[in-house]
């Protein structure tokens, strides 16, 4: 997989907690992965939107499908639909609130890191799911441009 963005030693950790250690629950995850794996936010799909995208890890099985909503060069709503583990399903959803409200060229910019930040780390063995965020937002954006494109819109 391209893009794959790896810290430095060890699992991906976002610091909090008393001296910037992230407190994780025994499986490995951090309570913030939990709780968007039990309660996932921004599920489903946007039916008429050009900024749609899915990408999948054929080693792991887990697939992303990213959905947005775009005004004035803006993602004012995002969804998301995964098949995956728990990480891929926290990443689909962390990802949601990341992008809202964001411009196009903000969006563009997202690393993995920034969501793996966001859910107070992930295990390094599950870092790939992250990359499928970043890769989904890339390939909607895309769509989003050549749709604008084919329709004479300026590209944003």
């Amino acid at each position: 997989m391209t893009g794959l963005e790896r810290p430095r030693g060890g699992s991906a950790r976002a610091a909090g907690g008393p001296g910037g250690i992230v407190h994780a629950a025994p499986s490995g995850y951090s309570d913030i992965v939990l709780d968007h794996y039990r309660n996932p936010r921004n599920v489903g799909e946007f039916q008429d939107s050009s900024a749609t995208a899915q990408v999948g890890d054929p080693a792991t099985g887990d697939v992303l499908r990213i959905s947005l909503k775009i005004e004035a060069d803006t993602v004012v709503e995002a969804r998301f639909k995964s098949f995956g583990c728990t990480a891929a399903i926290a990443v689909g959803s962390m990802t949601t609130l990341l992008v809202r409200g964001r411009r196009l060229a903000d969006v563009e910019a997202m690393r993995n890191l920034e969501v793996i930040e966001a859910l107070g780390g992930l295990p390094e063995s599950k870092i790939g799911c992250s990359v499928l965020a970043e890769q989904a937002l890339k390939e909607a954006l895309r769509r989003h441009r050549q749709a604008a494109a084919a329709q004479g819109s300026p590209c944003h």
